[in-house]
């Protein structure tokens, strides 16, 4: 995969695949800039090189019609002001001038096209809506990580119709190169920390992990099946029945390749789902009936924070509890911190998945870990082992 470093940009219009799939208000006003502060790198680097941005993105679920309130155009102050640049919105791809929009374009320009996913053979991968794409770019690059992992017109389909002249923006290449340091060129002890609500989501992302990490901790909801398997009690925590069986193969198989799992000693419960219920500490495994677990306890946390500190590649995706209420994020809170000191050691760590992100934010440790990867449903399939269409797409070109 090439990075836009190696792309001649000089006097070329560069179509830009980006993901401004932005959270906005009522009132359509974005209200996060985020993703599109993530391509500035690139955006800056086409167009001080004297190249052209033609960007392009999707944003909601149009389902492949038109309507006004998934139009870019509403989005485009927030670009040009968050690129610090005026912004040209060019219409949708298959106008009829729209050639002629983009080639009064000059070099160092910006221009935002229409929301792709108002064409339904966008998602469909369609070629020939990808050479539609194709006619109005010399070279393509694919910045938007977040939807690498679909086979869409313009994430994957169009790169392949750009021999030679298919890149990966600073944004996509970075991520990649952050999940392979992490599973390919990982320094040992490697310890990944998955949390989430259920096993039934993470089965693959555990079970890929198991070829690669020393240790693996446990946390969230998922955690009281695995207990559960283990013949402890899980009152009324959240409990995956049909998961049993799995959370005993992935048991069994992490014993077979010395893989150490974790899971908590000791928790904090509550008597019902809410900040200001009645709480009760466990200070065993076993959660007693009536009670709820929403977060791990004080020996937890030691232990937790003891194979952190010891560890050189750290990966975590999902809090170990319920921290978006106060009363139950001090586990998360105990992770998040153990995993910045670490980082500051020397430990390469890798932040992904929105509830991990946020958490990170809410207790001022963004800026204290190695690279946050942003790009949700794209990182858990590779994290799962999932070639990402858009990946290989642009490794094939």
């Amino acid at each position: 995969m090439k990075s836009i470093d190696q792309a001649p940009l000089k006097n070329k219009k560069v179509l830009v695949r980006v993901d401004y799939n932005v959270p906005q208000d009522e009132n359509l006003q974005v209200t996060s800039t985020t993703r599109i502060k993530r391509t500035l790198d690139t955006v800056n680097k086409i167009t001080n090189d004297g190249g052209i941005a033609i960007l392009m993105s999707h944003l909601g679920r149009p389902k492949g019609e038109v309507n006004d309130t998934f139009s870019l155009k509403h989005i485009l102050p927030a670009v040009s002001e968050t690129l610090g640049k005026p912004v040209v919105f060019l219409g949708d791809v298959l106008d009829a001038n729209i050639l002629e929009k983009i080639n009064r374009l000059q070099p160092g320009d910006v221009g935002l096209l229409e929301n792709l996913r108002f064409h339904k053979e966008e998602e469909k991968g369609d070629v020939e809506f990808a050479k539609a794409i194709a006619k109005l770019g010399d070279i393509y690059v694919n910045d938007a990580f977040g939807t690498a992992h679909r086979e869409h017109a313009s994430t994957a389909t169009v790169a392949r119709l750009f021999p030679g002249n298919a890149y990966a923006g600073y944004l996509l290449y970075s991520e990649v190169q952050s999940l392979k340091r992490v599973l390919e060129e990982k320094k040992s002890p490697f310890t990944a920390i998955i949390g989430g609500s259920k096993v039934s989501t993470k089965i693959n992302i555990l079970k890929n992990l198991l070829n690669k990490v020393d240790n693996l901790i446990i946390g969230g909801g998922m955690r009281y099946t695995f207990l559960y398997t283990m013949g402890f009690t899980y009152g009324d925590s959240l409990f995956e029945e049909e998961m049993v069986p799995v959370a005993k193969e992935i048991l069994e198989q992490a014993k077979k390749q010395g893989v150490t799992i974790y899971l908590s000693l000791d928790s904090l419960c509550a008597d019902r789902f809410a900040e200001d219920a009645n709480t009760l500490y466990t200070q065993d495994q076993n959660i007693p009936a009536g009670w709820m677990g929403m977060d791990i306890g004080k020996k937890s946390i030691e232990l937790f924070r003891k194979i952190i500190m010891e560890s050189k590649t750290i990966l975590w995706n999902g809090p170990v509890g319920v921290f978006e209420m106060d009363k139950f994020a001090v586990g998360t809170k105990a992770v998040a911190e153990a995993i910045a000191e670490s980082t500051k050691n020397g430990a390469y760590s890798l932040i992904g998945g929105g509830d991990s992100i946020a958490a990170l934010g809410k207790f001022g440790l963004s800026k204290e870990v190695s690279y946050i990867s942003t790009g949700g449903g794209a990182m858990l399939e590779y994290l799962e082992g999932i070639e990402l269409p858009g990946i290989k797409a642009l490794e094939e070109a």
